[in-house]
């Protein structure tokens, strides 16, 4: 797809870079706006299971958190209010008004209109002489009356609350409403979403429980953070109480979600509504928005705006993340409708925009006055424990990753297993999501299948039911020096058959940067015979075709691949008895099976693998198109009545990222993929190994 000027040739440097890579999507949009403003519909014939009305509504909304903020920051000409901003305001009063042709309609249970609602309710807040006051008062009425019917409905116990609480902060502030009206009802939506903290400032999308663990994005950046900055800065004089406690829960999140970008700006995707994407960076931009103090290493407005440019900066070489008229696409990195969810229209990914608010902000306040800084150094070691989303989150300085256990969503969510149930996710590598049943179809990056049926159907890992922190320790010479964090799942693949899978990781530690580990555990309950299994578990998807022209990647089995280069990185894939890797301009990915010292028993039995390098389908990967994924397949049939197969597995990552190709092109990769690491039980010493990682029993 062709680049968006004034996007994609962006060096997002200052405020006036920032707004003109605002001011290039909104005007993207403007072929496609409604003659009386009040919709916008891209020539996209894709559907949602709400109705097309919304949608278009969607599309008019969702421009709006760039729009409020816009007018708040008093920087636009005469052209851009009169040629951007007037239309918002005229479409405003005729969305609202029933006897127009383009009103939205009246809103009912579950509407996806009262998603749009607090949207629009932004723009009040922020800009209410313009989106409000200068409006006729019959105007002015309809949209009072319209937003008002969000109360008395049915709402999902969800982020969704915060669309109805700020709703009713716009009814209050801006149209009129008297507070005492509403009190109560937004008392009830805020103390019902105090249920859903979790500790550390973070908070799931919902109520955290067995019945579904979700704490992604929406955690932060996407919806609740992101709300509670908001309410912050325009509820303050109604709710100083609360308004104090949202700023400490800002601070505390504050702390470990820096993690998540990358030194180069990238964000790990993990969960729902990726197509999103730069709204990955709307926690930085509300944060400035609003002022709040943060704590060391993120005290100072130049790391913030760092945060938030870069990872624009990230986004501004992704061309193909917009149609051929600059209007973005459903998708990732590319278009993509495997990994979209069904409430995602052709609208839905300007929800991005929300990243826009730091425009609130006047170039010479010192969020935009400050020199960007680069990303903290973490001090902490490579592998740092974020508790409440059960993640830890990985940094080696050549990969960006987080190992995950323990959540899942019960909403029935199109690839909800890849979403939330995979072992890793990569900034970089991204992950895959299925297309179909058959092994190249489920495109098993990061995770575990089985088959109990000689491989007809697979399982992966999806809702686990017991899932917690260790640790394991790095010896020396005896000598246990370094703890390691370690995170442990367990889950049934099958309501018909009584077995458990039990998996630890381990992330990468200082001995061994390059590696993560898995040890899996394979027990039958019962005394019934046990099935033979099928198992296959992949290591990360890599680009798959050659840098120059895309051609197919050569096949090695020996160590040639190491010497024969055509180019200064290695290219090919390299499958032998000790492990499959590949290696392209995107990086080196491995998987290899690892020997484990334990002691003796009848009932535990190892699994011996075979390596083999899979092409899934094209456009599985978030990231990259054509992908190759290094796998193991092996079988077991000694489960039976308490027995139980043990496997242990090193995955390996390099990854080559943007600005980074010298460092990565010096390492000597095929040293790194031989220096395998050394995994043992506690209580048993490994026969020649001076530096080794125990690990627990069971």
């Amino acid at each position: 797809m062709p680049p968006l000027q004034g996007f994609s040739d962006n060096p997002f440097a200052t405020r006036a870079d920032f707004k003109i890579a605002c001011v290039s999507l909104l005007r993207s949009l403007q072929p496609y706006q409604s003659p009386g403003g009040a919709r916008i519909r891209l020539p996209l014939a894709t559907g949602t299971h709400f109705d097309d009305i919304a949608a278009q509504l969607e599309g008019f909304a969702r421009a709006l958190w760039a729009i409020g903020a816009l007018i708040h920051g008093g920087s636009l000409t005469e052209h851009e209010c009169n040629d951007l901003i007037q239309p918002y305001v005229r479409g405003l009063a005729n969305g609202t008004d029933p006897d127009h042709p383009e009103y939205w309609g009246p809103v009912v249970v579950r509407d996806q209109r009262m998603v749009e609602m607090e949207i629009i309710s932004f723009a009040l807040l922020s800009a209410p002489d313009v989106m409000f006051h200068s409006q006729e008062p019959r105007s002015r009425k309809n949209i009072s009356d319209w937003l008002g019917t969000i109360n008395g409905k049915d709402f999902p116990v969800t982020n969704w609350l915060w669309f109805r609480v700020m709703t009713n902060l716009a009814l209050v502030k801006v149209c009129g409403v008297p507070h005492e009206e509403l009190k109560d009802s937004m008392e009830d939506d805020l103390n019902q979403m105090e249920r859903f903290y979790l500790d550390e400032g973070w908070a799931a999308d919902g109520i955290w429980s067995d019945e579904g663990r979700q704490a992604d994005y929406y955690s932060g950046s996407f919806a609740i953070q992101f709300s509670q900055l908001l309410y912050v800065k325009m509820a303050e004089d109604l709710d100083p109480v609360r308004c104090a406690k949202f700023r400490k829960y800002a601070a505390s999140f504050a702390t470990s979600f820096w993690r998540y970008f990358d030194i180069n700006g990238a964000a790990i995707p993990f969960g729902r509504s990726l197509t999103y994407r730069f709204a990955f960076a709307g926690f930085w931009s509300a944060a400035a928005f609003t002022e709040v103090d943060l704590p060391a290493p993120v005290n100072d407005w130049g790391v913030v705006k760092g945060l938030l440019l870069r990872h624009f900066r990230w986004w501004s070489d992704k061309h193909d993340l917009f149609n051929v008229d600059g209007t973005l696409t459903i998708g990732f990195t590319y278009p993509n409708m495997y990994m979209s969810e069904d409430y995602n229209s052709p609208q839905s990914p300007y929800w991005a925009m929300k990243s826009f608010v730091a425009l609130g902000l006047p170039e010479t306040h010192a969020f935009w006055a400050s020199e960007e800084k680069p990303l903290p150094t973490e001090t902490s070691g490579i592998a740092r424990v974020v508790k409440p989303p059960m993640h830890i989150v990985c940094n080696t300085g050549s990969h960006h990753y987080l190992l995950s256990a323990g959540q899942f969503c019960p909403w029935p969510l199109k690839a909800t297993e890849a979403k939330y149930g995979k072992f890793a996710y990569s900034s970089h590598f991204g992950f895959s999501v299925p297309t179909g049943p058959l092994m190249p179809q489920m495109a098993p990056d990061s995770t575990l299948a089985l088959s109990k049926d000689g491989g007809d159907t697979w399982r992966v890992p999806w809702r686990v039911h017991r899932h917690a922190f260790g640790t394991a320790s790095l010896v020396h010479n005896g000598d246990t020096g370094k703890t390691i964090p370690t995170l442990k799942s367990s889950w049934k693949p099958w309501k018909d058959a009584d077995v458990e899978v039990s998996t630890t990781l381990i992330p990468p530690c200082a001995r061994w940067p390059d590696w993560h580990i898995r040890i899996h555990e394979v027990s039958c309950k019962s005394g019934s015979e046990a099935p033979a299994i099928l198992a296959v578990q992949g290591g990360f998807s890599i680009q798959g075709r050659k840098a120059n022209a895309g051609e197919v990647l050569p096949s090695f089995t020996d160590g040639e691949m190491f010497t024969q280069r055509d180019t200064a990185f290695t290219e090919g894939a390299l499958q032998s008895s000790c492990g499959a890797l590949v290696c392209s301009s995107a990086g080196a990915s491995g998987i290899r099976p690892l020997k484990i010292n334990f002691e003796s028993s009848s009932r535990t039995h190892r699994v011996d693998f075979e390596p083999e390098i899979l092409k899934p389908d094209a456009n599985t990967n978030l990231i990259w198109q054509r992908t190759l994924i290094p796998t193991m397949k092996g079988e077991t049939k000694l489960l039976s009545n308490g027995n139980k197969a043990v496997f242990v597995t090193g995955v390996f990552t390099m990854s080559r990222r943007t600005g980074m190709e010298t460092d990565y092109d010096q390492l000597d990769i095929r040293a790194r993929w031989e220096d395998t690491p050394v995994v043992v039980r506690n209580g048993v010493e490994p026969a020649g190994a001076k530096m080794y990682i125990s690990v627990g029993s069971g």
